[in-house]
């Protein structure tokens, strides 16, 4: 065999991918109007109450109102089509919502962590009864929210999605909680200890989101892959004499990509495509790798263009 020759693979099932999309995007859709109906009544009940606990939950509310919204214009962006300027589509569109939507995760754990320190000194005096109607009402409309989401936490959108519609509910759970407690006892000092329980809870939600995401965009290898699994498992193929220029990265969460060179005793161009069909069936199967580049090259080929070996990630495979 002489030069070297491409290889493109692709995953095999487009269609079920649209159909996941259009069924995640319904399921946000229902709990943005859900989380929006639960944002009107506790600004309504928190002002008629007097509770401070209900105003800040509605803040909570708004910030996740922003945030599923940002996560369902993703979730349609990254549907798009690619195009000459966009090679890859619009997927990394639903990395960067779950970013943005860690972050508000933190600021809102930071604005709760504040709230709860303000009500350790001055707790406020409540209309305990509409403040547990309304906490009510949107406890058990967040535990609809959440069922609607459920089943679709794969991506990190989605995830995204999904922690605050979670960090909702157990806020509404606080609130039903401190409100039953307030209503009892008239110690008013339990709604800030839970908020703060809330607030921590939260926060280890969104520093996974964040950690997860920052790893997609800066092309890191998918969390519980080793590149060095992945090259062994192709240097083991029969034919294949060694691996070298081996980059492994996720477009988006579940879509992961591959390019390497693959070193080849092969001589004919039939024997060639057998050969790269038995390393991307290897790597759908073993690794979930279902977009690969695959540059075939010949020992003479190698021999004769050195700069391979001086590039990132060129350590070779054998």
């Amino acid at each position: 065999m002489h030069g070297h020759k491409h290889s493109h693979g692709h995953g095999s099932g487009p269609d079920s991918t649209g159909r996941h999309r259009a069924a995640e995007r319904r399921g946000l859709s229902m709990t943005l109007g859900l989380t929006a109906a639960i944002l009107v009544a506790e600004v309504v009940g928190g002002y008629l109450s007097n509770s401070l606990a209900l105003l800040a939950d509605a803040g909570h509310m708004l910030t996740d109102v922003l945030a599923i919204t940002l996560a369902y214009l993703a979730l349609g962006f990254a549907t798009r089509p690619p195009s000459d300027s966009k090679t890859y589509g619009w997927y990394r569109l639903e990395v960067l919502a779950a970013l943005v939507n860690g972050v508000t995760l933190v600021v809102m754990s930071l604005f709760i962590f504040w709230e709860a320190y303000e009500r350790f000194f001055e707790p406020p005096d409540i209309s305990t009864g509409t403040m547990l109607l309304v906490a009510t009402i949107g406890l058990v409309a967040n535990a609809v929210g959440l069922v609607f989401l459920s089943g679709h936490g794969g991506s990190l959108n989605m995830r995204g999605a999904y922690l605050h519609v979670l960090g909702d509910l157990l806020s509404s759970v606080a609130v039903v909680a401190g409100g039953v407690f307030m209503s009892l006892t008239g110690n008013y000092l339990v709604d800030p200890i839970l908020s703060v329980l809330i607030g921590v809870v939260i926060i280890f939600g969104a520093y996974r989101l964040l950690r997860e995401s920052v790893d997609v965009l800066l092309e890191a290898i998918p969390s519980g892959m080793e590149l060095e699994d992945v090259g062994r498992a192709i240097a083991e193929v029969e034919g294949v004499i060694g691996v070298h220029d081996l980059h492994v990265w996720s477009l988006t969460t579940g879509m992961n990509a591959m390019s390497c060179h693959v070193e080849i005793r092969t001589t004919t161009l039939a024997e060639s495509d057998a050969l790269l069909s038995r390393i991307n069936e290897l790597l759908r199967r073993e690794f979930s790798i279902t977009h690969t580049t695959i540059q075939m090259e010949s020992e003479d080929y190698r021999r004769s263009a050195p700069i391979h070996w001086d590039l990132p990630g060129a350590d070779k495979v054998q």
